[in-house]
């Protein structure tokens, strides 16, 4: 939720990022749609948002039928699906700086092959009803961007390529310095308005923890918790083998065994004295 000025104007906005791809920016006072747009530029499932107002499909995304499963049907895979089922960003919180008022958002770069089929529930069993890969988009072997978002613009300002999608959350300060974990186990603070990286430290294994901040007796203090897991990491966490484990998270992420190791640690970095 932030207050910011569209075309001259004051207004109470919501910014929302969805696993679908699309940044979507309203008004929270009369839920106006302002702004839908890709926040991964190789989003393909939907070609855009409609924005007619006039329109019956008014907010909807317009589907590709190059991409979809459902124009395909059961038992015939689908390639190149973007974002993967992973979704273009999960539950890793995004930040917001007043000052530079920009959203600093973690994201996942990846695609997948999707085959649907039909399957029958069975309670504690995963309910996919899809065999599903993940992979890196063909331009890139990168599967994480972290992004500066412009939530009135609809438009990326800047975005830094990780190895892996970036799944800790963003700590955005006054000081315009920006804080996320990566999927390796690196802290890494940025600048605020470039992206440029100032500072990494390497933690004992991956983070999908959310940066802290606080003060304690006049002196400030940035924490994360490390320990690799979550949706993306799951092969690594639980041992799996198969491809297709996690929805193809398992294949999608093999090579994260290579770059960190399982555990726990919580990390605190003491800021320099003035």
């Amino acid at each position: 939720l932030t207050d910011q000025k569209v075309d001259g104007k004051d207004r109470p906005l919501l910014t929302h990022f969805d696993r679908n791809g699309f940044g979507y920016t309203l008004d929270r006072a009369t839920g106006e749609l302002l702004v839908a747009e890709k926040f991964d530029p190789v989003v393909n499932w939907a070609t855009k948002v409609d924005m007619e107002k006039g329109s019956k499909n008014y907010g909807r995304p317009l589907v590709d039928p190059r991409y979809s499963p459902e124009a395909t049907g059961e038992d015939e895979t689908t390639t190149g699906i973007c974002p993967g089922a992973i979704g273009a960003k999960n539950e890793q919180p995004a930040a917001y700086s007043p000052g530079t008022h920009l959203f600093y958002v973690p994201t996942n770069h990846i695609c997948m092959s999707y085959e649907p089929f039909q399957v029958t529930y069975s309670p504690g069993v995963p309910f996919v009803g899809a065999t599903v890969t993940l992979q890196p988009h063909e331009s890139s072997p990168e599967t994480g961007r972290f992004i500066a978002w412009d939530g009135v613009g609809g438009r990326i300002v800047w975005s830094n390529a990780e190895p892996f999608s970036v799944w800790s959350g963003a700590l955005a300060t006054a000081g315009d310095v920006v804080f996320y974990g990566t999927l390796e186990g690196y802290l890494k603070a940025v600048d605020a308005k470039s992206g440029k990286e100032l500072y990494r430290f390497k933690t004992p294994s991956g983070i999908i923890g959310n940066v802290t901040t606080y003060l304690h007796r006049g002196r400030q203090y940035v924490a994360v918790l490390s320990g690799v897991g979550g949706w993306a990491g799951i092969g690594l966490a639980a041992g799996l083998t198969d491809p297709a484990d996690g929805a193809g998270a398992v294949g999608g992420y093999a090579a994260l065994s290579r770059y960190t190791a399982l555990g726990g640690q919580l990390t605190v970095f003491a800021l320099p004295e003035r």
